[in-house]
């Protein structure tokens, strides 16, 4: 069978032979599409109208190739908290292909839980319902978010029932895009091989992909380091301010381009917390929220290992000091990333040399009485305007927070510009719905068991999630008393 509704154009496949398996998904016996992401559609370019339907479903379950794909499951390797597996692999996944979306940029279309390849090592390569709606709605989320992020353009049940920890559970396969799938751990296969021809011909698809202004350079592939380096600390910043933990930061979880990617056991802090971690499976906090920003770099520090002899192939001594050089850049980077984000939090459009002590105060502050970390941003724009009750509501002892409240109205009255300006600023960048733990595992439990309105009035509220609407509050809060401990899972 084959349908033509992709137009296709697959470099991977083309010009990384050997990188890959051509694969194809299991036959499933009753896909149904659950959830299609109209507006990411049109903007790829595809005929949404076609593909929301019975037969956009047969190919979203990985059950029919359509016409121009080719269907592969990608090789990499990874370090999986701390230890190396010189072989992971799509075990559970295939890129149907690539399309050139209304921008002119190149997309991957990609199933998660189509069947097992020969990279399974021992799953089923299935995926349930509940994991696959998670990395939908977080998805969508950061994007609305403006964090670079995997997209989901579509979740399907195959009519399948899999078995898991607590018992059967719907099958279901998601659709994923990305602006490439490359990871650490894709450079990581063959560098644990010694295939330094194919690690040359894999970077210089990268930088072809992803940094087009370095293909001319002659220290491209130190570049092509640098400029990792450089998208990974923005990323990381970003993650941390909206309070994001991703829990499984693996070096095959990190991507070359700079998107977040893969929300197993993911997860957003309410009371803000450096040590919060979510993952059951994280059982001594290697991905902690706080840790983030340094795992980020030992994973650098992993691709830099594998970009050695591309580097500086003559002389080892001098392509591990460059290496270094460029590893070593990034918490400079990061703290340029951190900093800029901050004073946007704060509505400081001037940089003054304590505006750093002046956001670490107030999350100081926050964690020593357990404040909302989400809300208590968003209500420093009331508070630029002169009011700050909305702040001190959310302080069980208000007086906690009214000294730095002073330096704060301190601070703002040396920036240029009106009030008015600056707290519309301040509401662009301080969300107030995020996708709260508890709202996320409510809608996923009534999505498993049939019904999908909570799941998709959390998508509708995501969606927008700057704009304060009537009607809304439960989403704006915190997880109730008695929620306790939350645990996530990778949902394998």
């Amino acid at each position: 069978m084959s349908i033509a509704l992709f137009d296709f154009d697959n470099t991977y496949a083309r010009e990384l032979e050997g990188f890959y398996v051509p694969w194809k998904g299991a036959e499933v016996p009753a896909p149904k599409m659950i959830r299609f992401n109209h507006e990411l559609a049109v903007e790829l370019g595809l005929n949404a109208d076609t593909l929301d339907s019975d037969a956009g479903a047969e190919i979203f379950a990985g059950h029919v190739a359509p016409e121009g794909a080719t269907p592969l499951a990608m090789a990499y390797a990874g370090h999986q908290f701390g230890g190396f597996s010189p072989q992971l692999g799509d075990g559970r996944a295939l890129l149907l292909g690539e399309v050139i979306d209304a921008q002119g940029q190149r997309r991957d279309i990609h199933l998660k839980g189509s069947g097992r390849t020969p990279f399974s090592r021992g799953g089923d390569g299935k995926a349930v319902l509940g994991p696959v709606l998670r990395e939908y709605v977080i998805g969508e989320a950061m994007h609305a978010l403006h964090v670079p992020t995997t997209r989901a353009l579509a979740a399907v049940t195959t009519g399948e029932k899999i078995l898991r920890q607590d018992g059967p559970e719907p099958g279901a396969v998601l659709a994923r895009v990305a602006s490439s799938h490359l990871r650490v751990g894709t450079f990581q296969f063959f560098a644990a091989r010694g295939e330094t021809e194919r690690l040359r011909q894999l970077a210089d698809y990268a930088i072809a992909r992803h940094y087009a202004e370095l293909a001319d350079r002659p220290d491209r592939y130190l570049g092509l380091l640098s400029a990792v380096r450089d998208r990974q600390a923005a990323l990381i910043a970003s993650w941390m301010h909206l309070g994001f933990v991703h829990g499984v930061m693996n070096t095959d979880n990190m991507t070359i381009s700079g998107e977040t990617i893969d929300y197993g056991p993911c997860a957003f802090i309410d009371a803000y917390d450096l040590a919060a971690v979510f993952s059951s499976i994280d059982h001594q906090g290697r991905y902690a929220y706080g840790n983030q920003p340094q795992i980020a770099q030992w994973n650098l520090a992993r691709l830099a290992e594998t970009l050695l002899d591309l580097i500086n192939p003559d002389d080892s001594e001098d392509a591990v000091r460059q290496a270094t050089e460029a590893v070593n850049g990034f918490p400079a980077a990061y703290e340029r990333a951190w900093l800029d984000g901050l004073r946007a939090k704060l509505g400081l459009a001037t940089a003054e040399e304590g505006d750093m002590a002046l956001g670490e105060a107030l999350l100081a502050i926050m964690h020593t009485a357990g404040a909302d970390f989400t809300r208590v941003f968003r209500s420093l724009s009331t508070a630029a305007m002169g009011d700050a009750s909305r702040t001190r509501a959310l302080f069980e002892n208000p007086s906690q927070i009214d000294a730095w409240l002073e330096g704060f109205q301190a601070r703002l009255a040396r920036e240029p510009g009106s009030a008015e300006d600056r707290a519309a600023a301040m509401n662009r960048v301080n969300p107030v719905y995020i996708p709260r733990n508890h709202m996320v595992e409510a809608a996923l439990q009534s999505a498993t068991g049939g019904d999908l309105a909570p799941f998709e009035r959390l998508v509708e509220v995501l969606a927008d999630p700057f704009t304060e609407r009537a009607g809304l509050d439960v989403f704006a809060l915190g997880a109730p008393t008695g929620f306790g401990p939350y645990t996530t899972f990778c949902g394998t």
